[in-house]
């Protein structure tokens, strides 16, 4: 795949060729960006899912098992007062998710600059 992107961009006539990159340059900008569309896209598709869930499981899951095992079973809360402290725990619960989103992917995205750095 790569020979064939090459070859469509190579310089057809005299003034395409003063615009565009040597060869070295531009080989090893076309293989830095051939690496990192195939391992990124997938690596960033399956993180994305990934959250995703835990967005979706870990909110609701907490809020309904918080509300009837810990402020109702183990404290002894009414039904009013536990709406309301589960609700806080799936509100913390989405804010950490979300931070934790956050730091894997900025970490992933500076990982796949400093490997398509050092190629």
């Amino acid at each position: 795949i790569l020979n064939t992107v090459i070859f469509l961009l190579q310089p057809t006539n005299a003034y395409s060729k003063s615009l565009l990159l040597p060869n070295d340059i531009r080989t090893q900008f076309l293989k830095i960006t051939c690496l990192l569309n195939e391992g990124s896209l997938t690596s960033t598709l399956r993180t994305l899912l990934f959250f995703t869930a835990l967005m979706i499981t870990l909110p609701v899951g907490l809020y309904f098992s918080s509300k009837a095992y810990i402020f109702e079973g183990t404290l002894g809360m009414s039904d009013r007062d536990s709406y309301f402290y589960a609700a806080i725990v799936a509100v913390v619960t989405v804010h950490v998710v979300l931070a934790l989103f956050v730091y894997v992917a900025w970490n992933e995205g500076s990982r796949q600059w400093r490997e398509g750095k050092q190629d």
